[in-house]
């Protein structure tokens, strides 16, 4: 069965992944489908041919003529090139399905996505999708269901409206202003390290050392109080790890291998899954002590490295 809901691919300088999700997705056919490839780096000179031949797969998108594309000419960065390939997309569809060169999903991804588009299209309470699943079942409040709520919207593999994305911003200078220490503790799920985590993080962004979109886009959601409905079982494998991966070099141990959901969905409260928050808190953002010691020394290590290069 064909996908009709409107589908952007977010690509660069792998066309090896970005080959694999074409052929992943030749088994659904999107009917709509849009593509955005940022331009290369200019102190990597073996960006030119990487992205060519990543643009040049595109043409192997054979199964529809409805394709857009919208190729940088020079380097955007992560930050502002996918912010920017998402406002490109939002602004001329209402709702969709983002994936990024590096994620395969199973065939159910997109119906999950459809269907949970469908019923909470006028809820804004919710942020958007995803089909990401870290935490294990013995750590999710209801795993009987086909989905929780989390205060994280986990982008490897995901969807929303444009009345969610339009709250995005990359500018976080003022976060200190429009959330309260109040507010900071009840979206950190009242823990101390998470607390702690979200503020170095927010204030990062604030003063432009991370280049990034996704987390500003969790602080638009954490503070309006909205969440995002996330899958229970993992709907899709992430293949981009390795040295050319911006955020991704090693692959993480509590990763779980994909499978497909049962459709149609039950109806699941809009209600926070306090217990899978706080693991994926402790787990994948590492808001522990001994994480946040361990991810202060790769900080100052990529800043010596960026100062030697």
């Amino acid at each position: 069965m064909s996908v009709t809901e409107p589908l952007l691919l977010i690509a660069f300088n792998r066309p090896d992944l970005f080959e694999r999700l074409i052929e992943r997705l030749r088994e659904t056919k999107p009917e709509k489908i849009y593509v955005a490839v940022d331009g290369p780096r200019p102190d990597h000179p073996e960006d030119a041919t990487k992205v060519a031949r990543t643009r040049e797969l595109i043409s192997t998108i054979d199964w529809t003529e409805d394709v857009q594309v919208l190729a940088q000419g020079s380097n955007l960065g992560c930050g502002q090139g996918v912010s920017t390939a998402l406002s490109w997309f939002f602004g001329q569809e209402e709702r969709g399905i983002v994936l990024e060169d590096d994620i395969l999903p199973q065939p159910t991804f997109f119906g999950f996505c459809t269907e949970l588009l469908d019923r909470y299209v006028d809820d804004e309470r919710v942020l958007a999708i995803s089909g990401c699943n870290f935490v294990p079942v013995e750590f999710q409040s209801h795993p009987e269901l086909p989905y929780r709520f989390s205060r994280v919207p986990h982008i490897w593999g995901w969807a929303t409206w444009r009345r969610s994305w339009e709250l995005h911003s990359l500018d976080m200078s003022d976060w200190r202003h429009r959330m309260s220490l109040r507010q900071l503790w009840e979206v950190s799920g009242r823990s101390l390290q998470g607390m702690l985590f979200w503020r170095s993080i927010f204030d990062l962004l604030a003063r432009s050392q991370i280049d990034t979109w996704d987390m500003q886009y969790t602080f638009e959601g954490m503070v309006r109080g909205m969440s995002t409905a996330t899958s229970n079982v993992n709907l899709v494998d992430n293949i981009g790890f390795g040295a050319e991966a911006t955020h991704t070099e090693i692959r993480p141990s509590y990763l779980r291998t994909s499978e497909n959901i049962e459709i149609p969905l039950a109806a699941v409260p809009v209600e926070v899954d306090e217990l899978a928050d706080g693991w994926s808190r402790a787990h994948v953002f590492q808001a522990t002590a001994g994480g946040m010691v361990g991810q202060g020394f790769r900080y100052l290590k990529r800043k010596l490295q960026l100062t030697l290069n």
